[in-house]
């Protein structure tokens, strides 16, 4: 019997790589790498830029605030750091315990002790009329160099924001001299024959209202005048040729255009005040009681960290809530308004 081999068909053959996704991709150019990039940036780049503030807050505001608020529930004692931990990992009989200590005793304190409740009560009070003044000063400012022309305004600005060129410290000590007596004030006014001996200004509450509104001027004065800038001359015009008083086209529209840049210089202004230690302490008595010193005594005399953690937060909390709820007000007012 003669061998006869069986013909069998040819076994499949798995398909390449180059036949199912096609021929392999060729090496990309730089400027195929740069045009992916952009379209990828343009799909993305509105949550990256989103992005990019919260994780500042998070990192600068969130994270020292718990901080803050971990060391206010502590103890305070004779260690480095100066307070108790809040978690304990204890072993009793054999077993592991994790104890949590919340010390809540800090908060009472600031409830029991008026001196708080009164420094709170005056930095908000000095803030308060600090940022009066300096609106009043910096509104008139910013309309004028919003109404000077256009090529003398760079220049203004560019004097509004000189003192920023020096430290702070050193315009705040600028001012010692100034206003002490035998300052240059009290020099000038007896040389003019204003008054006969000299004032006593420094180491009061009107020096502290000096030196905050100094400080803080241009920040008042900026917002305002990016606001001044957009707005359209023709309406105060227009109001006066139909028969308004320029004081009352002025209150009436130029004021309420102005009213973001206002409220955005009003917060940039008071929520630093309130809680001011540098210009209360070299500009103010002793009778000067503000937060800012308080925390100061607190941390570094006393050795306290958590009695001024609780402070601290409190402070915060005073500051925060009425924006948050100013801003969602707004929110709501402008939802509102898009329905109507």
């Amino acid at each position: 019997m003669s061998d006869e081999r069986v013909s069998r068909p040819p076994r499949p053959q798995a398909p390449s790589g180059a036949e199912v996704f096609g021929s392999p991709l060729p090496p990309l150019s730089p400027w195929a790498v740069a045009a992916r990039t952009a379209r990828w940036l343009e799909r993305h780049g509105r949550r990256l830029a989103v992005m990019v503030p919260f994780l500042w807050l998070l990192l600068f505001f969130l994270v020292p605030f718990l901080i803050v608020l971990k060391i206010s529930f502590s103890e305070p004692v004779l260690a480095q750091p100066p307070f108790a931990p809040l978690l304990e990992l204890a072993d009793e009989a054999g077993s592991l315990y994790l104890r949590v200590q919340l010390n809540l005793s800090n908060y009472l304190m600031l409830l029991q002790d008026d001196t708080y409740f009164r420094a709170y009560l005056n930095s908000i009070q000095i803030a308060g009329l600090a940022t009066l003044i300096t609106l009043a000063v910096g509104l008139p400012m910013a309309y004028g160099i919003a109404r000077a022309p256009a090529r003398f305004r760079l220049t203004l600005l560019m004097l509004v924001i000189l003192p920023f060129w020096t430290s702070f410290l050193i315009r705040v000590y600028a001012w010692i001299g100034i206003l002490k007596n035998e300052g240059f004030l009290n020099a000038l006014l007896l040389w003019l024959g204003v008054i006969g001996e000299p004032l006593v200004i420094l180491n009061t509450n009107i020096a502290v209202y000096i030196g905050i509104v100094y400080s803080y001027l241009p920040f008042m004065v900026l917002p305002i005048y990016a606001s001044f800038e957009k707005m359209d001359a023709s309406l105060v015009e227009a109001a006066i040729d139909l028969g308004c008083r320029p004081a009352a086209a002025f209150w009436r529209i130029t004021v309420p255009i102005a009213f973001p840049g206002i409220l955005a210089g009003a917060m940039l202004v008071f929520i630093p005040a309130v809680g001011e230690f540098v210009i209360p302490d070299l500009l103010g008595g002793s009778e000067t009681l503000m937060i800012g010193r308080t925390l100061w005594v607190e941390f570094f005399n006393n050795r306290d960290w958590p009695l001024a953690s609780a402070v601290a937060t409190i402070l915060l909390l005073v500051l925060v809530l009425p924006i948050v709820w100013f801003q969602r007000t707004q929110g709501t007012a402008r939802g509102a308004n898009v329905k109507r």
